[in-house]
């Protein structure tokens, strides 16, 4: 009876945390019902799948290439070769580089500005890259590409002048091409922030209700084409927009995916980054070129969509495109047009000459496939002996100095999908803003309100309206609940302690100079600057971080100091006090504290480095390192009988006990 109220309080959380990942998975969740997947697409044509080399595009994706100056300068070397060698055999229709094409950063990492040797750097490799004088090169900004960026037409904007399109297109554009007898658009969507202040917090896409209207604007224009292609730096999750950006890509019912990169492979655990949006659309993530040189061949077949994400200079690269993957399969595309099929089809790019391409599906025999034209090979085959679930088709390439690939991918026919992994569709799918706001809550929740219900029990407990039960001195909930009973109804530390989230949560963090000459206020809910306010999710991550990694660890580092000044009161009374030996003891108890303390003054450091000394010494930083020394020296230091007052419920719990 006595604990009714926090099991009330624990119930809640429970409640409240189950419906947080009730939501989260009723967003990524896609319903696969095999009817809307031919009903949605009765509304275009369906083409006949043979060994035409027509209503074919093939095209190649970078993505955050942070052309360094001050480190790894391979980054460049190598983009000119992937330029002027590998896209020079891949011969695409369209080359995308979806943003951070430049790092911004200084010497130190957290530093971050535009630095003009980088931009140089990457209208040098343009210039002498014989391909980009061919092929359309579509290049857009990522939000390394608009650290310490006032506005888009500043003269520190130095994409408008050293890239590709920048000269031209200042935000997001379209670009319209015809191949063969189809014509397809690539819609580029700038997600930048108006003002883009230095790193860290920048890492969030935001359009504005501006570049919202030119984007939706682009519908009009885009009622002449057979296929687009939306592609961006930021993912659909990590974009913040008055109308969803999801909605306004599938509003385009020639859409057929949105390609991205930002989040590189998510350090590492997460190299393919792929989903099918709810929308319709497929939202493909790229691995950086950064670290991993990864770059991909897409292709539009007979209106099916089909990919690879590729190593550099790993040769040959094979692409299948009739049948396609089982785990790709999109309302908007014709899937029953591959059962109807006549031949089985395949993009092989290589610098040398292809010696053989041999097919076989599910346990058949080898046979060699034809070459047509370009890069494509096809072999005739029956695909209603294949009508029914999932089966296997491998390709085995080989070419005259005996590289070799092969690929193997599972099909289906009859709408039979396979599922993304859950990690990948959880990253693209979720929206962070809303998953960080409900996580950041709920740990505000943890660390507060146990606090306020403790101090709430102590009262009833001490007038006698409440009796605590009996818990075994010896368990592990005794001696924890008895420790933060104690420092919740210490006033000297519960304070401090117990506002502390409260204030990240509605004060100000920081008054400093976000963007070179333009000073700001950051808050959690977002940062005001330039006359503008910014909404980047990044702020609650590091609310977040503070929470789990300082927070909790210095309640917990206190709560232990006390208790154990409290054990040791009587032990220090039967004996003489060794100075030494409690000198060597007062020592060992900071170190706990000072394994806290160490982070923070490198988080200050790095605030220093990014925004200056303003920064630093905002409530933000400064507050955990005075709190931290203050916890210390006044769990050391406290009247012990102020400890013992704290803790007087449990006196009358073992006293009755």
């Amino acid at each position: 009876m006595g604990f009714t109220k926090l099991g009330w309080s624990i119930l809640f959380l429970l409640v409240a945390f189950s419906i947080f990942v009730a939501h989260v998975l009723g967003l990524i969740s896609v319903n696969h019902n095999k009817e809307s997947v031919n009903d949605s697409y009765s509304t275009t044509r369906t083409l006949k799948i043979g060994d035409s080399s027509d209503h074919l595009m093939w095209f190649v994706q970078v993505s955050d290439l942070h052309l360094s100056y001050f480190r790894d300068k391979a980054r460049a070397t190598a983009l000119f070769e992937l330029c002027d060698f590998t896209f020079k055999h891949i011969n695409p229709s369209v080359i995308l580089a979806t943003g951070d094409l430049t790092d911004g950063r200084k010497w130190d990492p957290a530093g971050s500005m535009q630095i003009q040797e980088e931009w140089t750097m990457y209208k040098d490799i343009l210039d002498k890259c014989s391909t980009v004088k061919k092929i359309p090169w579509l290049d857009i900004r990522g939000n390394h590409d608009n650290f310490d960026v006032p506005d888009v037409y500043s003269p520190k904007n130095l994409f408008l002048k050293y890239s590709m399109q920048g000269r031209n297109q200042s935000r997001s554009y379209i670009r319209k091409l015809r191949v063969g007898s189809e014509s397809y658009a690539f819609v580029a969507v700038d997600a930048t922030p108006d003002v883009g202040i230095k790193s860290t917090f920048n890492f969030a896409g935001i359009l504005s209700d501006n570049e919202v209207e030119r984007v939706v604007g682009f519908h009009r224009e885009l009622n002449n084409v057979n296929y687009s292609v939306w592609f961006g730096h930021y993912p659909t999750s990590c974009i913040v927009s008055p109308l969803d950006i999801r909605n306004i890509i599938a509003a385009d019912q020639k859409s057929v995916a949105y390609l991205c990169g930002h989040l590189h492979t998510f350090f590492g655990w997460v190299p393919n980054m792929y989903t099918l949006q709810k929308n319709g659309f497929y939202e493909l993530e790229l691995g950086d070129w950064k670290v991993n040189r990864m770059y991909r061949v897409a292709a539009i077949d007979h209106g099916l969509f089909s990919f690879t994400d590729v190593k550099h200079n790993d040769w040959p690269v094979v692409l299948l495109t009739n049948p396609k993957n089982a785990i790709f399969q999109s309302s908007r595309e014709p899937i029953e047009a591959m059962l109807s099929s006549t031949h089985i089809r395949v993009l092989v790019f290589s610098p040398n000459k292809i010696n053989s391409v041999k097919i076989k599906v599910d346990s058949a025999s080898w046979n060699n496939a034809s070459h047509i034209s370009g890069p494509l090979y096809v072999l005739p085959w029956e695909p209603l002996n294949y009508s029914s679930g999932i089966h296997n088709i491998e390709v085995v390439v080989i070419d005259i100095y005996g590289q070799e690939k092969v690929v193997s991918q599972p099909f289906s026919l009859d709408g039979t999908k396979l599922e993304f992994k859950l990690l990948p569709k959880f990253l693209l799918m979720v929206k962070f803003n809303t998953v960080l706001q409900v996580m950041f809550s709920l740990a505000v929740a943890c660390s507060v309100l146990p606090f306020c219900l403790l101090r709430y029990l102590n009262k009833q407990v001490l007038d006698g309206k409440l009796r605590l039960e009996c818990l075994g001195k010896d368990s592990f909930i005794y001696r924890l609940l008895k420790r933060l009973w104690i420092l919740s109804n210490m006033n000297s530390l519960f304070y401090p302690i117990f506002l502390y989230p409260i204030y990240i949560s509605i004060g100000p963090w920081a008054f400093a100079e976000l963007v070179e000459g333009h000073y700001g206020w950051i808050f959690l809910w977002g940062i005001i600057v330039n006359g503008a306010f910014i909404a980047d999710t990044f702020t609650y991550v590091y609310a977040l971080v503070q929470l789990f990694f300082f927070e909790g660890p210095i309640i917990l580092c206190t709560a232990y100091s006390l208790d154990k000044r409290l054990h040791e009161y009587s032990v220090n009374n039967k004996r003489n006090k060794n100075k030494l030996l409690e000198t060597v003891r007062s020592f060992i108890s900071g170190l706990p504290y000072l394994l806290i303390l160490l982070p923070q003054l490198l988080l200050v450091y790095s605030t220093y480095l990014a925004y200056g000394l303003l920064a630093a010494v905002g409530p933000f930083r400064s507050w955990p390192v005075v709190l931290i020394v203050w916890c210390w020296h006044h769990a050391r230091t406290v009247p012990l009988q102020k400890v013992r007052t704290a803790g007087r419920a449990w006196e009358k719990k073992s006293a009755h006990n």
